[in-house]
């Protein structure tokens, strides 16, 4: 059973449709797996095994009938920062402890309508404000390829599911990088589309006008399939652009040959660890063997990213937050008192990190400060969109390091925030202008005596997703670093 669970999607959809298995022996086996190692890598945070059977038996009757669907059968995870009904929705945090939310999000409503199983709801940094789920208010996942090792973040929950083998694939989101660090740290594929092309409805808010949701799987052509089935116009978001969905996964072939790829020397930055810079250094090198040309080139804003980002984040999420009071839903701390109450139930209901934001933001939206720090943030984030339209008028697509360290170890990170700010200098930038960017796996390196993984990261023009994952396939196709698989008996 443990061999179906290290299936892709478009291996189990050809078992399933020539019958050679079925969607509950496929779900069974998943369950089977959390169980046997979710207590080492705490991928999950919620399972719900009697939904997802009763999922996997519908999904059977319907092929049985005559139905076929690339994601009929197919059991995922789903970050919970995302509704699904039936699954509370935590966002990692206390202060929505036993939420049952009453709606569903636009992406897992269109993955239920096509049969997927949704296996549980997994852990991330509370509010998706963090670099390695040790900001959940439960508990720290673990990265498979290295237990004593955080799996990234804030999508860490799924990224450790999937690359332990315990969902085939799984949602996760991207405000700052919170998709492409993950996986670069867990040697999975990890997508962030462009701002638009993929609903926000459902989703609870961190940043709005940076959020965005993003497959986390196991290879390029599984990402391609589920990143087509959640993306597309939806009227209840007014953010996602009427763009056509392309069929993604029939636009892969066609390799790199006579492409043009930019490496913006900004990418490298002077704390990048040596080993991360060799991988990604020797992944641009075969992507020259492949038949592209890479030329070095210069984005001066790249600097002013994590600044702009941590000003229009915070600023976002701060107005996003004020929700949650302890009136409505979720936690309230019980004081009798309406702004005691209101006092005690978000100063116990969040945590550090949340705070620290909510109070940066609070301040760069102040009288006297909105366009000191906020409104002038805003400019500076029309100029990095501004270079990096200009560099793709010479370029087809940029190619970096996604994270310029590896992996740190559990309860070893810094205790400075900025220098943790810094582990997302390299995702920022992207997330700010909307491109489409993806993580492949591209290497391992030596840290300490460990093994890990290192991810490319691949950076298109708006809107231009059949790029980005044609290029990471054609790199994909040419190497064997998705076949490493994590050491879980």
């Amino acid at each position: 059973m443990s061999d179906l669970c290290r299936l892709t999607i478009h291996e189990a959809r050809d078992l399933l449709r020539r019958g050679e298995i079925s969607a509950v022996e496929l779900t069974r086996a998943h369950l089977e797996r959390i169980e046997t190692v979710d207590a080492r890598v705490r991928a999950y945070l919620h399972v719900d095994a009697d939904l997802a059977l009763a999922q996997a038996e519908d999904a059977d009757r319907r092929r049985a009938a005559g139905e076929d669907d690339s994601l009929l059968g197919i059991p995922l995870a789903v970050k919970d920062i995302i509704t699904v009904q039936g699954m509370p929705a935590t966002a990692g945090s206390r202060i929505l402890e036993g939420f049952m939310p009453p709606y569903e999000a636009t992406v897992s409503r269109r993955l239920r309508k096509r049969g997927a199983v949704f296996l549980g709801k997994t852990n991330l940094d509370e509010f998706a404000m963090g670099w390695s789920t040790e900001n959940s208010a439960f508990f720290t996942s673990r990265n498979p390829y290295a237990l004593d090792r955080v799996p990234g973040g804030s999508s860490g929950g799924s990224a450790a599911a999937v690359a332990a083998d315990e969902a085939l694939v799984a949602l996760g989101t991207d405000t700052g990088g919170s998709v492409r660090q993950p996986a670069s740290w867990t040697n999975t594929v990890g997508l962030r589309p462009s701002y638009g092309r993929v609903s926000r409805w459902g989703v609870i808010a961190f940043a709005s006008s940076l959020d965005q949701v993003g497959p986390l799987t196991k290879d390029v052509r599984d990402n391609a399939i589920l990143l087509e089935a959640i993306a597309g116009h939806d009227p209840r978001d007014s953010t996602t652009m009427p763009e056509p969905v392309p069929r993604y996964e029939d636009l892969l072939e066609g390799g790199v040959q006579g492409m043009h790829f930019g490496l913006p020397r900004e990418y490298f930055v002077k704390n990048i660890h040596p080993g991360v810079r060799r991988a990604i250094l020797q992944a641009v090198d075969k992507l020259v063997e492949l038949g592209a040309t890479v030329e070095e080139t210069h984005l001066h804003y790249t600097k002013y990213g994590m600044p702009v980002y941590y000003l229009v984040g915070t600023a976002e999420l701060s107005a996003n937050l004020a929700r949650y009071d302890g009136v409505r839903y979720g936690f309230s701390a019980g004081a009798a008192n309406m702004w005691e109450n209101y006092r005690q139930t978000r100063g116990r209901g969040f945590g550090q990190e949340v705070k620290r934001r909510i109070i940066l933001g609070a301040y760069a939206l102040s009288a006297g400060y909105y366009d000191q720090y906020y409104l002038k943030a805003q400019k500076v984030r029309t100029l990095i969109r501004e270079e990096f339209e200009t560099a793709f008028e010479t370029f087809d697509a940029l190619v970096a390091p996604v994270a310029p360290v590896p992996p740190f170890k559990i309860g070893q990170s810094p205790t400075d925030p900025v220098e943790l700010y810094l582990t997302d200098v390299l995702t920022l930038p992207t997330a700010l202008a909307g491109l489409p960017c993806i993580s492949v796996p591209a290497g391992f390196m030596e840290d300490e005596g460990e093994s890990l993984p290192v991810g490319l990261q691949i950076i298109g023009k708006p809107f231009d997703e059949a790029t980005v994952l044609r290029i990471a396939y054609a790199f994909e196709q040419a190497t064997n670093w998705r076949q490493v698989r994590p050491q879980l008996a």
